[in-house]
Order: structure tokens, then C-alpha cells, then sequence
């Protein structure tokens, strides 16, 4: 009997606003680095010799994508112009929009388009590590910082251990079957490893670091630009 050799599909929902950048574009086309915001990982995941193919998910009107040139990025890439009004939404479109090419215990990896510090060996740690699992898993950190309870006048009222937390990360990656099953049943959710949480599952913490950073407010911006400089020099 011939060894099934399951594909690794990257999706990277897009169709937000970024509202909290207060930017006038959607934040996932900001410039960083003289490219849209979203071309560095996207660079990455085609890039990647796990990664079979790239969907990136977008707003059905989105009148940005086409005013860019994504053709460097090679035959990987493939735009769907599905996405819906949360994440959640858009992953699970993306889903149902590839049905006739995945199977079902080919793999998912998840990917913030608002993460462009996305590195190979990112990529790679969450692959290998996660290939013999039952469920999958997500690139997390560590909580370093003391965390603190407010209370509705921003006071302290009290300190949260730190032990056994951590920041969740993107790629999250997961069986398409599972993942699809699990958003479909439970799809006001933040992030897909809570979804599988959701149905009763515990998906896997895999280190990675603090580089790959999400890009929220303006600051975030400077961030990436310097981490992205300083990692290409």
C-alpha cells in the first residue's frame, strides 16, 4: 500500500479593515518596506518549500489587491475574493472555496495577514513538529510579563500568574477536515485553536519567538520594519 503524503495549504484571511491603525486603507496594505504590508509573508508561505499552495482570502469587493503586483511571488499564490466580516468567517470560506483540492487530512496552516515577520523557520519548527500529531497545533510564546487584573477604572486589583501562558501565534495549523468541522459548529471564535478547543480538542503550543509580531496600532508598523531590516541584513 502506497504512503498518503498529506499537502500542507496555506490560508491567510484578508478581508479586514484594520480599523485600529486608523490608517485610510485596509491595514494589510500599508507600506512596509516599499511593498504591501501583506507581500512579506505571503513572500514566505510561497516561499516555503512545505507549503503547496497559498490562498489568500479577500473581501469580495476589494479594490486593493489588484492595484499591486503580486506576480514575484509565483504560481503558489492564489487570490479568493470570499471573505467575510470576521476571521473566522473568511477562514471558513476559504475552506469550503477549496474543497475540490484538498482532502481531508491534508494540512491548514492559518497565517494573520497582519503578521509580515513571518520567518522560513517558522514555518519549518510548526511543520516538523506537528506532523505525527492527532491534532494540530498553533506557534505560541511564553507570557514573560506580569499580567495584571483591572478593574472598570484601569486600577489593578490584582496579579494574574503567568505560568502556563501564552501568546497565541499564526500559522495555526490543522487537518482541513477538523478545522472546517470544528469552525462550522463554532465559528464566533478569535482565532482557529479555539475552535478546536471549542469541540473538545487541545491543539499543541509550538515556541516560536517574539519577532513575529502582530501589526495592530501604528507603532506596530516601526516594529516590523525594524525587525524585517535588521533580520534581511
Amino acid at each position: 500500500m502506497q504512503n498518503f503524503h498529506p499537502k500542507h495549504f496555506a490560508l491567510v484571511p484578508a478581508a479586514g479593515s484594520g480599523s485600529r491603525m486608523g490608517a485610510a486603507r485596509p491595514k494589510q496594505y500599508l507600506p512596509l518596506l516599499g511593498k504591501p504590508l501583506i507581500f512579506h509573508s505571503l513572500s514566505v508561505l510561497c516561499g516555503a518549500p512545505e507549503i503547496d499552495k497559498v490562498f489568500v482570502v479577500l473581501s469580495v469587493g476589494d479594490a486593493e489587491w489588484g492595484r499591486h503586483e503580486w506576480s514575484a511571488l509565483g504560481p503558489k499564490l492564489v487570490p479568493l475574493f470570499c471573505g467575510g466580516p470576521t476571521r473566522a468567517d473568511s477562514v471558513l470560506a476559504g475552506l469550503r472555496a477549496i474543497s475540490r483540492e484538498a482532502e481531508q487530512s491534508d494540512w491548514v496552516l492559518v497565517h494573520d495577514a497582519a503578521r509580515p515577520c513571518l520567518a522560513p523557520w517558522h514555518i519549518e519548527k510548526l511543520v516538523r513538529e506537528l506532523a505525527g500529531d492527532e491534532v494540530g497545533g498553533l506557534l505560541a510564546v511564553p507570557v514573560a510579563d506580569t499580567l495584571k487584573r483591572a478593574d472598570g477604572h484601569r486600577r489593578a486589583i490584582g496579579t494574574v500568574p503567568r505560568d502556563m501562558l501564552w501568546h497565541a501565534q499564526t500559522p495555526q495549523m490543522f487537518r482541513y477536515v477538523m478545522l472546517r468541522r470544528a469552525l462550522e459548529a463554532a465559528s464566533d471564535v478569535t482565532d482557529e485553536a479555539s475552535a478546536l478547543e471549542a469541540a473538545g480538542l487541545h491543539p499543541r503550543l509550538v515556541e516560536g519567538d517574539a519577532t513575529n509580531l502582530k501589526v495592530t496600532f501604528p507603532l506596530d508598523l516601526h516594529l516590523a520594519e525594524w525587525i524585517l531590516s535588521n533580520r534581511e541584513g
